[in-house]
């Protein structure tokens, strides 16, 4: 009677743990930059979590803070410290991390609009071509692939380490210009929260440019999960809903646009 009872309790215990392992939600692990959060973030976290639950993912969430500077995150992804981010892609950062290649912003990261010093409004509003534009100086990331991008296209461009100071240097007149992407620019300007800073509202640089999710080469399901989720989101029609939600995009239609190349695709 003993050993019966004894083999049923270790049947019982053996069952309830396997239910508990089955209920434990995987974490996932995504980077957090240690600055404001903006539209920008707000989507990107948003469509995250709607591209997790169109794959029937089912995952805890967790946010590490990491720093800044794109290079060292995409450096925490491939020492698998993090298990996903953002950014815009580059052949150097596929070979860090795993792309999963769907075009978060559906390639407006590559419409980027100027923000200048109401002071020189006049200087930039004269500008009708590219060769023009080069005559003034831009601020963009160091580790950006925006700014090769901008120099190879013949523009003068300081690379910079910190992101605040661009805005600054642009405010003091230590640089001309700080190009910023469509669905970034708007909400930045609100939170910079001064008056002198505007963006020309007559033209806008544009080149090919694609903003990834990028995985841990350890998690591949989640890349693969969130490859088909995502696809979900865009054949149904919430992904395109999601973007005009977040972003206004009337600035485009309104003016004329700069083209460029990107030898870095």
């Amino acid at each position: 009677m003993m050993i019966k009872y004894f083999v049923g309790l270790c049947l019982l215990t053996l069952a309830c743990a396997g239910h508990v392992k089955e209920d434990i939600k995987e974490t996932i692990y995504v980077a957090k930059e240690q600055r404001p959060l903006y539209d920008r973030d707000l989507f990107l976290y948003e469509l995250l979590q709607q591209a997790l639950d169109a794959a029937d993912y089912d995952v805890n969430i967790e946010h590490v803070k990491v720093h800044p500077h794109q290079q060292r995150t995409l450096m925490a992804l491939n020492k698998g410290h993090v298990d996903l981010h953002w950014s815009m892609t580059s052949p150097a950062r596929e070979k860090l991390a795993i792309a999963v290649k769907f075009p978060l912003f559906d390639g407006l990261i590559g419409k980027r609009v100027l923000i200048i010093h109401k002071a020189q409004y006049e200087r930039f509003r004269r500008v009708t071509e590219l060769a023009q534009l080069s005559r003034f100086i831009a601020v963009q990331g160091h580790d950006w692939p925006d700014t090769k991008i901008l120099s190879s296209n013949g523009l003068n461009v300081k690379p910079i380490v910190n992101y605040q100071a661009m805005f600054d240097m642009v405010m003091k007149k230590k640089a001309d210009y700080f190009p910023r992407s469509i669905v970034e620019a708007q909400s930045e300007l609100i939170n910079q929260n001064n008056n002198e800073l505007m963006i020309v509202p007559d033209y806008y640089l544009s080149y090919p440019a694609r903003f990834y999710f990028f995985v841990n080469k350890d998690k591949a399901e989640l890349a693969e999960k969130l490859e088909l989720g995502l696809s979900k989101l865009k054949s149904s029609g919430a992904y395109n809903e999601l973007l005009q939600r977040y972003f206004d995009l009337h600035i485009l239609a309104n003016s004329h646009m700069l083209p460029l190349s990107n030898p870095f695709e």
